[in-house]
């Protein structure tokens, strides 16, 4: 067997377009790309354009390549939801037809009842869609002096438990959060993920989430791309919240990188590290840090940084290697919503062997990726998606 390595990396939120269903999300108008580069007055990305990211769709400041060194095209996502579970799901052959619950106007009562029950808390307190930055800092103090922990969700499908490390050591406050994904956060509520969320600090204003964050996510329904590799010997490299957001199926080895800067350098280090696999990374600042709260300058700066460092990747890499840039949804910091948005997401497939300059369209899922990656790796797929190995091998 060949020392086949695919290089499959996830710029969190980085979409290219509202999709055709975007206002049944109320997301008409989201581009997230196109309307920060528009916001920042054009973007300065000379490798992503070389690979042709502005063939994809015109974005200011990077015009059409004529000769593109990697092939190019968007996908839709047939899953319902928006969320990274879902896009990450539908990029391994999984396509999730019922979408997450999610609870805009706080949890229920037989939710919470259930949580002080199980948990032998006495109270809540938010038990609501917030930041979770703002929510510390405005619930922190009261929750220092009443001990009870701070509940709290998103436009995301998550139940989320902040809690002070000195009220609530690390180890108490995740087996909080494994009675609430094995006990209560099941059947109808079966939510995404469940994540803990400990800050230090003493007072409002002063409080700050530690990255001792820790997600319990939902298992995947059924196999996987992923799966399918590891059931083969082929090695699986999570980097980033891949092993959150797959709750570590389908994975041989992982590594939680808590920023973008350290993902990349996780990348590289793989890169000499391993002769075969399936590098999985996700970078999660586009989303987490600046998406959600409108940052859209320092969205800007993150896409050139990450350009920036694109060089260093593709100079390491074989003739056998692939690189597969994408992303899992939109994250539009221009728009009023701070939440996901509905969007196509970009593809750029790069290989010193292979063609470049194809155009693969608007690919009908996301699931096309994996059914790829599974040609290049020789094996059977999932049955969802279609390859489109054959357009540029």
């Amino acid at each position: 067997m060949i020392d086949q390595r695919v290089f499959l990396i996830i710029l969190d939120g980085v979409g290219v377009g509202a999709l055709p269903d975007a206002a049944q999300y109320h997301d008409e108008g989201s581009n997230t790309l196109a309307n920060t580069a528009k916001k920042v007055h054009g973007l300065n990305l000379p490798n992503l354009r070389k690979l042709g990211l502005g063939n994809i769709i015109h974005i200011e400041g990077v015009p059409p390549e004529k000769n593109p060194i990697s092939n190019f095209g968007k996908a839709i996502e047939v899953s319902a939801g928006k969320d990274s579970t879902t896009g990450h799901w539908e990029i391994m052959g999984l396509i999730n037809e019922h979408p997450f619950p999610t609870y805009p106007h706080g949890f229920p009562e037989e939710i919470i009842d259930a949580f002080l029950e199980k948990t032998d808390c006495k109270g809540v307190l938010g038990n609501k869609a917030a930041s979770g930055t703002e929510i510390i800092n405005e619930l922190g103090e009261e929750h220092i002096k009443t001990h009870f922990p701070i509940v709290y969700t998103s436009a995301d499908s998550v139940f989320q438990i902040a809690a002070h490390e000195k009220i609530y050591p690390i180890e108490k406050l995740y087996n909080m959060c494994e009675i609430a994904r094995n006990e209560i956060l099941v059947g109808k509520h079966k939510v995404g993920r469940i994540i803990a969320r400990p800050f230090i600090g003493d007072k409002n204003g002063d409080f700050k989430r530690t990255s001792a964050r820790k997600d319990f996510s939902v298992n995947p329904p059924s196999q996987t791309i992923m799966d399918l590799l590891k059931n083969q010997d082929i090695p699986v490299i999570g980097v980033g919240k891949i092993e959150d957001l797959f709750n570590f199926q389908g994975i041989t080895e992982s590594i939680h990188t808590p920023n973008n800067p350290e993902g990349m350098d996780m990348i590289l280090s793989f890169s000499s590290k391993i002769d075969r696999g399936l590098i999985f990374a996700n970078l999660s600042d586009f989303d987490t840090l600046w998406g959600h709260r409108n940052n859209y300058k320092a969205f800007a700066k993150g896409l050139e940084e990450f350009d920036d460092w694109l060089p260093k990747l593709l100079m390491r890499i074989t003739e056998s290697d692939i690189v597969i840039i994408t992303a899992d949804h939109g994250c539009d910091p221009t728009t009023q919503s701070t939440d996901h948005s509905r969007e196509y997401i970009p593809i750029l497939v790069y290989g010193k062997g292979i063609k470049g300059g194809v155009d693969i369209g608007t690919r009908k899922t996301f699931a096309d990726i994996g059914a790829t990656i599974a040609d290049i790796f020789q094996i059977q797929g999932t049955g969802k998606g279609t390859s489109f190995w054959n357009l540029i091998r």
